[in-house]
């Protein structure tokens, strides 16, 4: 990355500003550029889009974006400390960089680059990924104001969003997901691309916005959802019983003897609409 920006290798930003990653924060910070550059490709073309990056930490993915030509990137930052590193990428690409300290959880990420096209490019922190990527796909209105997500998780929950019936990792995540979008496993990423390093596996996931998603209510999807899978061992007629039930399953036009992994999204819906 030195070679391609001019700008100092990470590790001597991070040992220069004394950024040591902050396990309260969810920090892990990703080293090796060639990982950095491959998310951002991953993306798609990105040079006619504002990229919203979120906990971009010394800023080694925000680096391979602006490098790879992106119009503009809008990074969310809680830590402060980051920030000098930030800004030191800021004068590098003059007017390209807009970096604003804040909690991404209280961010209304819609109003940051209104009428833009929009990519989100993250390696987002393990504590309020999956809460973001919710946020994201149940908005009220849609299609979105993004035009694809390139997130990375742990590799557990990467796999519950890509997850379909029948599957161990189909859940809630994978109802939702499915509903609203078309979510696919990228690639991995090993734990000794980090500083420090995860003691898990990461995996970068790309998804796009379903243009017509399956009519339904947001809150009644996520009551049944969390409902069938806060009791995933047992039938549904069991399991949804505080939702209405035989009833509420008859109407749906489900066997009340199936359990939960085993509903695909559009009975899901079904049931929502039911409800």
């Amino acid at each position: 990355m030195a070679a391609l920006d001019g700008l100092p290798p990470l590790r001597d930003v991070i040992q220069r500003h004394g950024l040591d990653a902050k396990k309260a924060l969810g920090q892990n910070f990703l080293l090796d550029l060639n990982l950095t550059q491959k998310i951002a490709r991953t993306a798609g073309p990105i040079e006619d889009h504002t990229v919203i990056e979120v906990g971009p930490g010394p800023g080694g993915l925000t680096r391979a974006i602006l490098a790879l030509g992106a119009k503009r990137v809008i990074a969310i930052e809680r830590d402060a400390r980051c920030l000098p590193a930030l800004a030191e990428i800021s004068e590098h690409y003059p007017g390209r960089l807009t970096v604003i300290e804040g909690d991404a959880l209280k961010t209304d990420f819609e109003a940051l680059a209104p009428g833009e096209p929009v990519r989100i490019i993250a390696n987002l922190p393990y504590n309020v990924g999956t809460q973001l990527l919710v946020n994201w796909l149940l908005p009220k209105a849609w299609p979105p104001f993004w035009d694809s997500l390139t997130l990375m998780f742990q590799r557990e929950v990467g796999l519950r969003i890509v997850a379909e019936e029948n599957d161990d990792h189909y859940g809630r995540l994978g109802v939702l997901a499915g509903w609203r979008s078309h979510a696919r496993m990228a690639f991995d990423v090993p734990p000794q691309a980090f500083t420090p390093p995860p003691k898990v596996t990461s995996s970068v996931v790309h998804l796009e916005p379903v243009a017509n998603p399956l009519p339904c209510d947001v809150a009644a999807l996520e009551r049944v959802t969390h409902a069938a899978f806060g009791q995933r061992r047992k039938m549904l007629r069991q399991s949804v019983k505080s939702l209405g039930g035989e009833a509420l399953l008859a109407r749906a036009e489900i066997d009340p003897q199936r359990r939960a992994e085993t509903l695909s999204v559009e009975e899901f819906v079904r049931l929502a609409n039911a409800l």
